[in-house]
């Protein structure tokens, strides 16, 4: 080999061994920021399933509360009425 091939040959290893290295921090960082978004979906999940829980609650809290509010009308309609009539 002569001294042109040996200096191009030099140049390309450096050149592979250095986007080697910037190619494997490249890819901690992304292994870094995938498990980040893995603790955010997996919180994200958990509030949405609290969430359909609130309102499930509240769904089976509201047919007995608007009976309970209906039946105070009535007993306070019919109150005034004979608060009128006495």
């Amino acid at each position: 080999m002569n001294t042109a091939s040996e200096v191009l040959v030099i140049i390309v290893s450096a050149v592979l061994t250095v986007f080697l290295v910037v190619a494997i921090v490249a890819l901690v960082y992304v292994v870094k920021i995938l498990k980040q978004l893995r603790r955010i979906t997996d919180r994200a999940e958990n509030v949405a399933d609290s969430v359909e829980a609130a309102a499930s609650t509240f769904q089976r809290a509201a047919s007995p509360l608007a009976i309970l509010k209906l039946l105070g009308t009535v007993v306070e309609q019919t109150t005034r009425m004979r608060k009128r009539k006495g």
